[in-house]
Formats: structure tokens, C-alpha cells, sequence
């Protein structure tokens, strides 16, 4: 027997036999053409092919998957018409006059390279969408018919990665689970698999061969573990735990629509971190109590410029809208470090996570500023808005801010254009300046909210962005916990409300401490949500302080006189 570990995408226990997927393998030789009007028809030509061939399965994938997830083809609509890659492979063609299809592969590597040193693995994961797109060009530039995937029943698809168009032209009824050598757990094929139901487990690395092919295997999607040619203890543990994963579940749904609520009766709210319309099927499965975190930076990201007041609107809203009333916290463009859109250029630093990023960008262009909040105030009509600004240091931010919203609101009173008066304002907390002036900013704002990764970063000075500092980088560091405790006692101080939004949030080992601290929401990925709920009603506050002095973020000294 053999075990490969990986990442687990989609949970499920699957029995099965391996079948490697191979695409149709596309030739891409680079020739001298003379006839350059020619390439660069056949290229538009292509292209119109491929932007149709996207409508159909967008609209076919509306009635399987869901207009949100569908929407992932409307991205690769608008990578289709991007002026940057657009016009590299037209300046490719025209600078090195060679052929159409070599043109495509050349500038699609390019883009796909810079999308791969990112150290956001959302943005990492974008690169196969990048290939996907490309490679659709590219059949129809070489007027070849796009493969069919035929497995037989209970297969396990395997293969060195998976685009998103091959994810949805799976059949189901004979591929059971889906494994990749490479891949990220944020890619769109896995957003898709997810959505479809299937097991799903990437990055198995070189373990995963073409000769495993027919191999008896299992695939275990909770543990992201595949095992190849299984024995039977093994197969007899991978029945029991798919059957207690199924009691499990049983037990989860059990809480929905149920308050978190501790055994010593103190109610907790658990919302959902997202970012985009992608992630809302997850957010109302899981039955999430509101949005404790919409990432708007990706808005700007999958765009090949701002995008306009119209847009964001219209995401505003429907995130709003679908939730019904509940709390939804979008946070104000969040760009700079490893998250900058090619339209940003002018922004290269030396030090970029100490540099022009987040909220100094919106101070630098306060064009984009207003644009973004015009679009948060009108849609906060349709729910319960509240908006978080990141990277606050200084109280006078705040009152900076302040004097922007209300030239905006001023602007919509003008225009006619309803709004909401009862917008909360929030802050994150992911620097040291914000832990320490944390009285003078709980004075200025509705709550805070801690962004737990920044603060580790800030904190402890280890560069997230290199690896050979991942031994430094303790997610459980004193420094860090008691930064947390610091900011919480300043919020409730002056009445208001705090929540963790980073990965600590999600960690159930900190759960006890982090409510003993006085957290008042716990943000967390829509994966992570019912486990949590369940840990918050297995745990009693009664004794608080004896926590806090447990785990260090209170001495014993301090203690006694706190009692």
C-alpha cells in the first residue's frame, strides 16, 4: 500500500479505481510568418470562436451549478478581452512575426508566471484559468474539436492538474473524486468541484504518476490523503470514518438556524469570510450569521482597471440582498504587497508591506476612494452594510475618512440617490500603532476587527513572504495573543463591539481564550463555520481569568488583583 498526502478540496470518502486524465496534447511550434494579417485574423477569429463557445457554457452552467459559480466563465470572458493580454500577443505576432497559436502560449506564460510568484494563493491559483483560456484559444486557432472526458463508473479521475471548463464536463455518475499533482484549494476548478459535490483532493505532488493508472485506490477528501492499492485495515478504517463523517454531518446540520451560544449561556457571532459573489452558496449552506469579512480587493484584481461605481454596486447589492438582513462587513480596497493589479504600476516599493498600500493608496487617490464609497452607500439600502477600512494607524485617519463619506453622502443627497444612516464604521487592528492607540481609535469607529495575519507579521517582524522565516512565524505568539486581549479591553471600554477575522479566528484551539478575551464575532472561511459553532457550544466562560492566566495572556500576579 502506498499514501499520498495532499490538500483536501472537497470532503468525502471514495473507493475506486485511477484513471489519468490525458488532454489533448496541443503541439505549439514557433514559425516564421510573412503574412502577418493573416495570423492576427485567425487569431480574432479564434477568439470569437472561444467568446462564444464561453456564453453557451455559461448558460448551461447557470441551470447545473448556479449563476455564481457560472460567473467563473464570465471571468474567463473578460481575460478573453483583457487589454494586456490582448494586446502582448498581438504585439508578439506583429514584433516577432510568428504564428497566431505560438503568439497565445507565449503571452499566456507570461501572464501566468507573474501570477505564480504571488504569495496570495488566490491569486497563485488564477494561473489555471490563465491556461484554460489559452488553451481554448489555441484549439481554435488550430481548428481542432475540444476532447470528451469518458471515464468509466467509479473512477478516480487523476491528472497533473485540472482546469476549470474540464471540472464542469465531468460526469459524475462515473467519477467519483478528482486528484491532482498540483493545484491550490482556491483555484475556480475547485470553487467548481466543490460546488458539484465531488471529492477533491490537489497538490499530491510527484507521487501521483501515470503508472498508478488502474490501481485500486481511496480517496480520503476530509484528510486530503489518497491511498493507492489500500489493505484491508485500511479499507476497514476509511468505512468507519465515512460513516462517522456521515454522522457528523447529520449532527452539524442540527445547528443551523440554532444560536452559538456557550454552555454557560453567552451567545457568539460566527460570520463568513469571503471573497466574492463566488463564495455566497457556501456562506448560506453553512448557514453563516453575516459577512464578517468581503475581500473587495479582488473586484480590482479579476479587472484589467478600477472597476467603475456600477460594478461594485451591483456586487454590493446582491452580497446584501442575499443575506437578508444580516450583517454584511465589506472591507475598502485592501491592495499592496503581493495583491497589486497591472494597472497599479506606478506603485513599486522596495518594502511594499510597510509602503503605499490599503488605506494610503485610497488617501493618494481619493478618485477611487469615492468611487467605492458611493457604491457601499448606495447599495446599503438593500441590507445591513457596515465597512471596514484597513491599515488604520492613527485616530486622524479616521477623522480623515469621515470628512470623505460625508462630501459622498452630501453628493447622493444631491443627486437623489438614497442611502442608509445606519452604516457602521470599523477598523482593522493588524498593527502595533492600532493595538497601542486603540483607546484613542475605539472612540472614532462602531468596532473593530483583527486581522490577525498583518498583526503576527507586524508584531514578531517575520516577512510572510519568505519562506525560510516559516519556523519563526508562531501563530499562537504571547506577543500576539496579548495585542488581541489589548484591543478587546479598549473596544468594550467605550461600548464597543470587536471581532477576529484573520486565520486565528478559525482555530479552535484558541477558541476558548479568544471568547475569554471578550471576542464578540469570530470570522472565519464558510468551510470553517459549523465546526466552529459546534466547538463555541461545547465550551463554558465561567471561569475567564483562570483561561487568560492559562495560556499566559494574564500573570498569575495580575490576576489575583483583576479578582
Amino acid at each position: 500500500m502506498e499514501r499520498i498526502k495532499g490538500r483536501a478540496v472537497t470532503g468525502g470518502i471514495v473507493f475506486g479505481r485511477i484513471v489519468f486524465y490525458h488532454r489533448g496534447e496541443q503541439l505549439i511550434k514557433k514559425n516564421r510568418v510573412s503574412n502577418l494579417e493573416l495570423e492576427l485574423s485567425r487569431y480574432e477569429y479564434a477568439k470569437r470562436m472561444a467568446m462564444s463557445e464561453l456564453d453557451v457554457l455559461y448558460e448551461r452552467e447557470i441551470e447545473n451549478i448556479g449563476k455564481d459559480h457560472a460567473d467563473i466563465f464570465m471571468i474567463h470572458k473578460m481575460l478573453l478581452e483583457d487589454d494586456g493580454f490582448v494586446g502582448r500577443i498581438e504585439e508578439i505576432i506583429r514584433h516577432e512575426s510568428c504564428n497566431a497559436d505560438y503568439a497565445v502560449f507565449h503571452a499566456a506564460n507570461e501572464v501566468a508566471s507573474e501570477l505564480g510568484h504571488s504569495e496570495d494563493e488566490y491569486i497563485r491559483a488564477r494561473t489555471a484559468d490563465v491556461k484554460d483560456v489559452s488553451r481554448r484559444l489555441i484549439r481554435h486557432i488550430q481548428n481542432k474539436s475540444e476532447s470528451e472526458l469518458k471515464f468509466e463508473k467509479n473512477s478516480i479521475l487523476c491528472a497533473y492538474d485540472i482546469e476549470p471548463s474540464e471540472t464542469v464536463a465531468v460526469d459524475k455518475d462515473c467519477v467519483k473524486a478528482i486528484c491532482t499533482c498540483y493545484g491550490s484549494v482556491n483555484s475556480h476548478a475547485s470553487i467548481l468541484s466543490r460546488s458539484m459535490n465531488i471529492p477533491t483532493v490537489v497538490a499530491l505532488g510527484r507521487g501521483l504518476v501515470e503508472e498508478l493508472e488502474g490501481c485500486e485506490a481511496v480517496v480520503d477528501g476530509y484528510a486530503g490523503v489518497l491511498y493507492i492499492d489500500p489493505d484491508d485495515e485500511t479499507k476497514r478504517r476509511m468505512i468507519e470514518k465515512r460513516e462517522e463523517e456521515g454522522r457528523k454531518r447529520e449532527l452539524l446540520k442540527r445547528l443551523k438556524g440554532r444560536k452559538n451560544i456557550t454552555l454557560d449561556g453567552t451567545e457568539v457571532e460566527v460570520h463568513a469570510n469571503i471573497s466574492g459573489l463566488f463564495d455566497m452558496k457556501y456562506v448560506l449552506e453553512n448557514d453563516a450569521g453575516g459577512i464578517g469579512l468581503f475581500r473587495s480587493e479582488f473586484l480590482y484584481l479579476q479587472n484589467d482597471d478600477f472597476p467603475d461605481e456600477e460594478l461594485q454596486f451591483y456586487t454590493y447589492r446582491r452580497a446584501l440582498e442575499k443575506m437578508e438582513g444580516k450583517p454584511v462587513i465589506i472591507r475598502t480596497l485592501d491592495i499592496g504587497v503581493d495583491k497589486n493589479p497591472d494597472y497599479l504600476d506606478d506603485i513599486q516599493q522596495d518594502n511594499p508591506a510597510m509602503g503605499l498600500r490599503s488605506i494610503r493608496i485610497c488617501f493618494e487617490r481619493p478618485d477611487i476612494f469615492r468611487t467605492q464609497l458611493r457604491a457601499l452607500y448606495r447599495a446599503s439600502v438593500y441590507g445591513r452594510l457596515a465597512i471596514l477600512f484597513p491599515m488604520i494607524v492613527d485616530p486622524e485617519e479616521i477623522i480623515a475618512i469621515k470628512g470623505i463619506i460625508q462630501d459622498v453622502c452630501e453628493e447622493l443627497d444631491a443627486e437623489g440617490v438614497p442611502y442608509s444612516s445606519n452604516v457602521e464604521l470599523g477598523i482593522m487592528i493588524e498593527t502595533p500603532a492600532a493595538v497601542m492607540l486603540s483607546d484613542e481609535l475605539a472612540r472614532e469607529v462602531d468596532f473593530f476587527s483583527v486581522g490577525t495575519n498583518d498583526l503576527e507579521q507586524y508584531t514578531i517582524a517575520v516577512d510572510r513572504q519568505d519562506s525560510r522565516l516559516e519556523k519563526y512565524c508562531r501563530p499562537h505568539h504571547m506577543a500576539v495573543l496579548r495585542m488581541i486581549k489589548m484591543a478587546a479591553d479598549s473596544a468594550h471600554r467605550y461600548g464597543k463591539w470587536i471581532g477576529v477575522c484573520g486565520e486565528l479566528a478559525g482555530d479552535t484551539e484558541l477558541t476558548e481564550l479568544l471568547l475569554s478575551m471578550g471576542i464578540d464575532e469570530l470570522s472565519v472561511s464558510p468551510s470553517r463555520l459549523l465546526l466552529l459553532r459546534r466547538k463555541i457550544r461545547s465550551i463554558s466562560l465561567t471561569d475567564k481569568l483562570g483561561v487568560l492566566v492559562r495560556h499566559g495572556v494574564v500573570r498569575a500576579d495580575e490576576a489575583y488583583d483583576l479578582r
